[in-house]
């Protein structure tokens, strides 16, 4: 299913004045035609794949494929109009061919037939991006938009790509449209929602068995383990089919970078952890301590609670990004570390490529604060000596406030 919303996407365009968007990104791709982009996609080099958006939504959406995702794509996509390339992989379908010819040979000759194949077709070594680039210019020509003003994300075209891009498209004018393109992205559809909520859900599982599994001697990979551990029995229990991957960032004791350690009485354990349902990843952090905290450990840790609360209280639709990082800035400092800076308290989430999407919580964000968006708001604090804290939930915009996707607490909890 595509996320894709074909009226804000003409809305922005508009602003921009912008004919039609070309994504390039696998992961733009996939949000625009609700298809999987393909192997081909691996060397993060443009032309494997292509999606057109023009900015009017009476006309189709178009896209690039390769040859081996070809059926993929049309039982995924809504798009109709397409244009395929070959890759590397040597493929064939006999199915439904005639089984009596005389060799093996003749039946996949056949297939190939099938297939369109012309005499002398050589596959390249990985794919093609000319050719790539070539049936987005057939498509663009279809829809009158080879002179066009096309908006295209240049943070992550290579200047090689550029070059080959702007060749095959001569009389076009391209468009920088990263910023808007992730504009578009940061308000999440149901299903995009959906899978963040699942995400998350499965992450505070792990939490707690990881909890559980806390006692003096336990090292931080078991640890970790047990966090792993808590979100495979989740998945399996709720027959969670979409689990594409999960991360953490588990610390023990007063190195809050190091991979080793074990459980020591007084002991920080940060837990900074994620799960990937189709492809969206969570982000929460929760702390705990082994016994109760040492002076320094709770004055650190209230500075961030009073800087969480107070920067919570401002996510709130039509308020700006930047200003919840102010607040948050001001708390901490007036709870006793003026001196306390960091460069952004969260961030937006969906499929990017890591786990911290835009927009940033930063202290330039000039964003305003939509219904629809989902952010990871936090306080971390990593101090070499004494450990690692963090208070990190994930919000869902509302109408009228937030919806928190968390159920656990966010206190520092003593075990």
């Amino acid at each position: 299913m595509a996320h894709l919303d074909r009226q804000r996407a003409m809305r922005l365009m508009q602003a921009a004045r912008l004919d039609a968007l070309l994504l390039l990104t696998p992961e733009s791709f996939a949000y625009a035609t609700g298809a999987p982009a393909g192997v081909a996609t691996m060397w993060r080099r443009a032309g494997a794949v292509a999606a057109i958006v023009p900015a009017d939504p009476t006309i189709d959406c178009a896209a690039v494929v390769t040859d081996l995702f070809e059926a993929d794509f049309r039982a995924s996509s809504m798009i109709h109009d397409i244009r395929v390339h070959p890759i590397w992989v040597e493929t064939g379908d006999i199915r439904g061919l005639d089984g009596t010819v005389a060799t093996d040979e003749a039946l996949i000759r056949q297939a190939w037939e099938k297939q369109g194949r012309a005499p002398g077709f050589a596959r390249p070594e990985t794919f093609d991006p000319t050719t790539g680039f070539r049936l987005v210019a057939e498509l663009l020509a279809a829809r009158g938009l080879a002179k066009a003003r096309i908006g295209v994300e240049f943070d992550s075209l290579s200047v090689t790509d550029f070059h080959l891009l702007s060749a095959t498209l001569p009389d076009a004018e391209l468009v920088d449209a990263s910023n808007l393109v992730q504009r578009l992205k940061m308000i999440k559809s149901p299903q995009e929602i959906g899978f963040l909520r699942t995400a998350v859900e499965l992450a505070e599982a792990g939490i707690e068995t990881l909890r559980d599994a806390i006692a003096i001697g336990a090292s931080r990979d078991g640890l970790a383990a047990a966090w792993k551990a808590g979100v495979d029995a989740e998945v399996t229990r709720r027959g969670v089919h979409n689990l594409t991957g999960s991360w953490e960032y588990v610390s023990v004791g007063e190195n809050p970078w190091t991979k080793g350690g074990e459980v020591a009485p007084g002991a920080l354990i940060k837990v900074d952890v994620g799960c990937l349902v189709a492809g969206y990843t969570s982000d929460t952090g929760r702390t705990f301590v082994v016994g109760e905290p040492s002076r320094m450990q709770a004055a650190l840790f209230d500075a961030l609670r009073q800087g969480f609360e107070v920067g919570l209280a401002l996510l709130k639709p039509g308020n700006l990004l930047k200003d919840v990082h102010q607040a948050t800035s001001q708390a901490i400092g007036r709870a006793g570390f003026p001196g306390y800076t960091r460069g952004h308290f969260g961030h937006g989430l969906g499929a990017s490529l890591g786990s911290e999407e835009w927009p940033f919580i930063s202290r330039d964000a000039d964003i305003a604060i939509e219904p629809g968006m989902v952010l990871a708001f936090e306080t971390p604090w990593y101090v070499d000596g004494v450990g690692g804290m963090i208070i990190e939930n994930q919000y869902l915009i509302t109408e009228t406030g937030y919806e928190a996707m968390n159920r656990l607490p966010t206190g520092l909890v003593v075990v």
